[in-house]
């Protein structure tokens, strides 16, 4: 395991140019301790890897040293070509991640060739979604281009509640969560996230985009996505469900199984979970029927009573 990554670790450097320890570590999943130990190592294997000392340094290979990439082993490939084009989920992306695919089955040796071709024909992505609708990502290349090339892009962008504004921002990266993308970027000094199918349109500026010191696009994204959920409102309930019940409850992502009890004498469960209101969990507790019962709150077990009456007069 070694051997290979001290050979991530000359890739890395060789497609960074520097690297600090801090992120490599971190990149690499060791301590920077064993990090040290490994560029000794390559440094008495011959390979030119040198540090460089303050806010800026880190870890660099000699400018005019290379190595040849290895070729590619069938795990290797088989990831590769599991992360098919369409994936991208633009046509115009779609199309390009195509083409480099196309060239580098094209300089894989006739026998891997064979296998990729093999492993192709056995995977289909289907981006649409089962009642025909997807992101609308038409503004992703523009966006993309803006972020590869560190431009300023104006927005204009549609917000959750149907709002429309206009945005002159610093693109600070892409973030792709499912089939979802979302733009990440720098506007009046907070760093903000903008779903890409909102973005109506989108204008490359010839102005160079201003990044924040020592920016982390995945730190920012987990601390936000964690904020975002610790956000999120919780409504409390114990039920007691049918087993049946349980199973469907427990494949049903909107809710959260917390800690399941002992089934009782008719093999029913005890179970709390958490809504993101109360109209929700009225909502879905109606929709069981007879196989759930309102343990707690005693306010929603009342509101769903007085549900039930309420249908019952009506249907006479």
């Amino acid at each position: 395991m070694r051997a290979d990554r001290l050979l991530t670790i000359v890739l890395l450097l060789q497609a960074r140019g520097r690297m600090s320890g801090r992120e490599m570590a971190k990149r690499l999943e060791v301590s920077a301790r064993t990090l040290h130990r490994d560029m000794d190592a390559l440094s008495a294997a011959g390979v030119p890897v040198f540090a460089l000392r303050g806010s800026r340094g880190g870890w660099q290979l000699d400018e005019d040293w290379r190595t040849q990439v290895p070729g590619l082993d069938e795990a290797e490939l088989r990831a590769l070509l599991m992360a098919q084009p369409r994936v991208l989920g633009d046509a115009a992306l779609a199309s390009a991640a195509e083409r480099a695919l196309g060239k580098l089955m094209a300089a894989l040796p006739a026998s891997m060739r064979d296998r990729a071709a093999s492993i192709r024909k056995r995977l289909h992505v289907d981006t649409m979604a089962w009642r025909g609708t997807t992101d609308d990502l038409s503004m992703l290349p523009i966006v993309q281009d803006a972020v590869a090339h560190d431009r300023k892009v104006s927005l204009h962008y549609s917000r959750a509640g149907g709002a429309a504004v206009e945005r002159t921002v610093d693109p600070l990266g892409l973030v792709a969560k499912g089939s979802t993308w979302y733009l990440v970027a720098a506007i009046d000094q907070s760093i903000r996230t903008y779903r890409v199918s909102r973005i109506e349109r989108a204008k490359l500026l010839d102005q160079t985009s201003e990044r924040p010191a020592g920016f982390d696009l995945e730190e920012y994204w987990q601390r936000s996505t964690q904020e975002f959920k610790d956000g999120w409102p919780r409504f409390e309930v114990t039920l007691r469900v049918h087993p049946e019940t349980l199973k469907w409850m427990m494949k049903w992502r909107a809710v959260s199984l917390l800690q399941p009890e002992k089934p009782d004498p008719e093999g029913w469960e005890t179970l709390r979970i958490q809504f993101e209101e109360e109209e929700q969990a009225c909502f879905v507790v109606l929709g069981m029927g007879s196989r759930a019962e309102v343990i707690a709150p005693e306010q929603l077990r009342e509101r769903v009573a007085e549900e039930i009456r309420t249908v019952s007069r009506r249907m006479g």
